[in-house]
């Protein structure tokens, strides 16, 4: 489960990254959600609900 966590936000933080072309005009929001999301995931690990 941990290995499959971490595989998709790895992808997560390769499709955000704003040096390729199709993402170069969508700014801060794709990075704002992603760590949104990985914030929540270490505070449920650090809850143990993980």
């Amino acid at each position: 489960m941990y290995t499959i966590l971490l595989i998709v936000l790895i992808l997560l933080l390769l499709g955000v990254v704003p040096a390729w072309p199709h993402s170069r005009s969508w700014g801060y929001g794709p990075s704002g959600l992603l760590t949104v999301i990985v914030v929540i995931m270490v505070a449920l690990l650090l809850m143990g609900r993980i």
